[in-house]
């Protein structure tokens, strides 16, 4: 089978580090269309000041589908605690950084990274130039910046009502559209919702070609609501947003988290305005999605996606739709 994930954030790298083992026995061809809309912390500081794509989300990407998880991994992943200049800073950020002045191209660097690291997979950013996502609040506010809007949203003055990019006309590599059009099987999410996945879908070039794809399209929900971007959203409210972003329903099936975290998990949670997504599997249903819920998470000191459970759904999702 051919899989490509879309989306960025700790959600795509988490649910990279589980299907990677599927790799090359189930799955033949596997490659992660990452967004680099990302301008808060070191990759903000990195695109301010060298002017390069947002490494972030790409370098977790990387280290996700890494064949050994070893010495080299943990390298890349090392953030300095200090050092003037370099607080903040991790490794795998200024490396891609850096590659990316030597060889002149952006894809170049991920490449070469990728393949000093021996990844399980490829790594396409979903576009190669500076861009930013703006997005018009209810109350009319219009604000630039994947960090800025996070932050607006959690004055609550409003929700998203729209959403794009800026410049609108980037194109996105050669590479991420073969694969979409090649896919079997397109995975979105998880992930933030409006600054992690739907900013891949702001390329108008990725967008057309997911749309045209005749692959099986699966959306994996977030397992709690993200204040400042779905306050409150049920599953089927995520799902409502990407097709409106988009204009057309894609959507083939959802896999939807149904089991609540430990009760102090969501007290902790709450205290920051978020909460376990509603999973109102009618609502879904009745939008011609076929549903998967399931119990999939793994709570620590925070709720994430249980990456071995979530992996034994997809497996599930992907032989139902082959049949």
């Amino acid at each position: 089978m051919r899989v490509v994930a879309v989306g960025g954030g700790t959600g795509l790298s988490s649910l990279l580090r589980g299907i990677k083992h599927l790799v090359p026995d189930t799955i033949r061809d596997l490659s992660a269309i990452v967004t680099v809309a990302d301008n808060g912390g070191s990759s903000g500081r990195l695109r301010e000041e060298m002017q390069v794509p947002a490494p972030g989300d790409i370098r977790n990407c990387i280290v996700a589908l890494a064949e050994d998880e070893d010495i080299l991994t943990q390298v890349f992943q090392y953030r300095f605690s200090n050092g003037n200049g370099l607080k903040g800073h991790s490794f795998g950020n200024l490396f891609l950084s850096v590659l990316t002045k030597i060889t002149g191209d952006f894809l170049d660097a991920v490449e070469i990274t990728s393949n000093i690291l021996k990844i399980k997979g490829e790594i396409i950013p979903s576009t190669d130039k500076l861009v930013d996502i703006v997005a018009q609040f209810s109350d009319g506010a219009i604000i630039k910046g994947e960090t800025q809007i996070t932050e607006y949203g959690k004055q609550l003055k409003g929700k998203i009502v729209r959403i794009w990019m800026e410049p609108s006309d980037v194109e996105a590599p050669q590479k991420a559209l073969e694969k979409i059009r090649d896919a079997d099987f397109i995975i979105l999410g998880p992930g933030s919702l409006y600054t992690s996945i739907i900013p891949n879908l702001l390329v108008k070039d990725i967008k057309e070609a997911i749309l045209n794809s005749k692959a099986y399209k699966i959306y994996i929900c977030n397992v709690m609501t993200q204040y400042g971007e779905t306050y409150k959203f049920s599953a089927s409210q995520h799902i409502k947003a990407i097709h409106e972003t988009v204009g057309e329903e894609f959507i083939d099936a959802a896999i939807i988290n149904t089991t609540l975290p430990p009760h102090e998990l969501i007290e902790k949670y709450m205290r920051e305005n978020s909460q376990p997504v509603t999973a109102d599997v009618p609502e879904i249903v009745d939008m011609g999605i076929t549903v998967y819920a399931k119990d999939l998470i793994e709570a620590g000191d925070y709720v994430r996606h249980n990456p071995e459970k979530l992996t034994a759904v997809l497996l599930e999702v992907m032989e139902k739709a082959r049949v």
